[in-house]
């Protein structure tokens, strides 16, 4: 275990060999499977942190759908075989500032989130640049739900967020980011005054029949 400070944040790190190790012979057995048609390209060793809070000690996750309500946001259905129950997910690796966010006052950074850290509860006077007010998700038209988990990740030098998004389609996760980015009123998410995405993908999750992948969609 690793006790890393930076600046007022203090975070337990447990490193992979303790608390990943059945992750890691997971990750070797389906590199062994795949690996002569795959390579891969990156990996990034996420950890939980306090009771699933971001590095900036805020709550994360709260406004994400449940029961019938998540399988509905994240698992595609009336599409047809080799389609239905599948899933599309996209990836994004966030770098955090956390110096410059821990030298604003405890008001400007609840404003930058929408919400108050010390108990989660959304400001209504948020400004609208606040990330909760970008991204709620009831305020598009359609509704953008999508079933989402993010993780904190660090490395010797930088940390952040590694963000994943489960949906029927790209449309709601690509709806919200390009709320987030300003594209339709100029207005630019709070976030990114301290953190910004250095890394994106796109993923297909097939679906399940008998037990294994259904790949009918892609011909196989």
């Amino acid at each position: 275990m690793t006790i890393c400070h930076h600046g007022t944040t203090t975070y337990e790190k447990v490193q992979p060999s303790i608390l990943n190790r059945a992750l890691v012979h997971r990750a070797r057995s389906i590199d062994g499977a795949i690996g002569g048609s795959f390579r891969l390209d990156q990996t990034i060793d996420g950890f939980m942190y306090s009771d699933s809070r971001d590095l900036t000690g805020y709550e994360d996750g709260t406004e994400n759908p449940e029961d019938q309500a998540a399988v509905d946001a994240a698992i595609l259905q009336g599409a047809g075989a080799g389609m239905d129950g599948s899933s599309f997910v996209a990836v994004q690796q966030w770098i955090h500032d956390l110096g410059l966010f821990e030298t604003m006052p405890q008001h400007e950074q609840d404003n930058t989130i929408g919400r108050r850290k010390i108990d989660n509860e959304e400001l209504e006077d948020a400004p609208e640049s606040a990330h909760v007010k970008r991204t709620a998700q009831e305020s598009f038209a359609p509704e953008a739900w999508v079933l989402r988990r993010s993780m904190p990740w660090s490395d010797a030098e930088r940390e952040g967020l590694v963000f994943v998004a489960f949906g029927r389609s790209f449309d709601a996760f690509e709806a919200q980011l390009k709320r987030m980015t300003g594209a339709e009123d100029g207005i630019t998410d709070a976030l990114f005054k301290f953190t910004r995405p250095v890394l994106g993908a796109y993923f297909w999750c097939p679906p399940v029949r008998d037990g294994h992948l259904d790949l009918r969609a892609v011909g196989l």
